[in-house]
């Protein structure tokens, strides 16, 4: 039986309130129409996806993994990980699993008890079979909050080896967040990079390298594509044009955890597209992930960085987002 989307769940709610206004103006309903059985709502689709700068197999390997996980299959999703190696973190809460058997215990334990309307699934995919970057979202109902994530993956023989989840903490609630995050002096300083050979595209790490040296001295004038899109998902920032990029990352590269002392830890991805995951300058939990998708004359055409917002106390992240005003 097929699930409601979350989508559909609003949907019915609409209804159900757009009714009851009508049964306000028209008065009680008569008995035939009160015999009249009420149609479960018609499930929409998840949101548009983006697979643009990807291959059709990655493509079809992500939206297989995402499929298997709304279907609350473990077994099903356990298989798309390899049994041999494999390393996953979350990021933000510092959670490292190092072994297949262990990251099977985990959904073993969680995925019985999620609703139906729990929905996983991604909206931007960029890469290939070797190493991708892939946008996603988590509902609410799997675990308490909606998460809204990056992942770094990395694939061999057609499986997962590594997966790296980055998020912001204060989308999904400072407190909850701290409740559930590894202790500073037991978060893990490496998350498996060491243990899986890098794949990534010569040509994208070319760019990426450019990248990383430009954000750390606040000029990336050639950089972007006339028309490009920057993202910052943990400032819900976004700016549209190379000159408006340009001025903004001048303005905020001594401030931005991405910018000035950060250190690349894994690149991924291919010639069209990809990202880098970053370390940032000493301070524990400054960490993340920028994707990047390319065009053909190898300018970066759309930029997006996620990182842990909630490690910065509100007066930090008021001092960045004063940085993107434009004057």
């Amino acid at each position: 039986m097929s699930q409601p989307t979350r989508r559909a769940v609003l949907w019915g709610a609409g209804a159900i309130a757009t009714a009851t206004a009508a049964a306000v103006v028209a008065g009680p309903a008569g008995p035939a129409l009160a015999s009249i059985p009420r149609l479960p709502p018609v499930p929409l689709p998840d949101p548009p996806q983006d697979v643009t700068h990807a291959t059709p197999l990655l493509v079809k390997r992500v939206n297989d993994l995402f499929r298997d996980k709304t279907a609350r299959d473990v077994d099903s999703f356990m298989s798309h990980f390899s049994t041999d190696a494999l390393y996953y973190t979350d990021a933000t809460l510092g959670w490292y699993v190092p072994t297949w058997a262990a990251l099977h215990a985990i959904f073993a334990q969680y995925m019985p008890t999620w609703p139906h309307a729990a929905r996983s699934y991604a909206t931007r995919i960029i890469g290939d079979e070797n190493s991708a970057i892939v946008e996603f979202t988590d509902s609410p109902e799997l675990f308490g909050h909606e998460i809204r994530a990056i992942a770094a993956v990395d694939f061999h023989d057609g499986l997962i080896v590594r997966e790296v989840d980055y998020w912001d903490g204060r989308h999904f609630g400072t407190a909850a967040v701290n409740a559930l995050r590894t202790p500073d002096a037991q978060f893990p300083t490496t998350f498996g990079e060491e243990y899986v050979p890098v794949h990534s595209s010569p040509a994208l790490r070319r760019v990426l390298d450019r990248l990383r040296a430009a954000l750390a001295v606040g000029d990336t004038s050639r950089l972007f594509a006339e028309d490009a899109l920057f993202e910052d998902l943990a400032l819900h920032t976004e700016f549209a044009g190379s000159l408006a990029i340009d001025a903004f990352v001048l303005r905020a590269h001594t401030r931005l955890p991405y910018g000035v002392g950060a250190t690349v830890r894994r690149t991924l991805g291919s010639g069209r597209g990809g990202g880098y995951e970053w370390v940032g300058n000493g301070l524990i939990g400054s960490h993340g992930v920028i994707a990047v998708e390319l065009d053909a004359a190898e300018r970066i055409s759309r930029f997006t960085a996620t990182w842990d917002a909630s490690r910065l106390d509100d007066a930090a992240v008021a001092t960045l987002l004063t940085d993107t005003l434009e004057h």
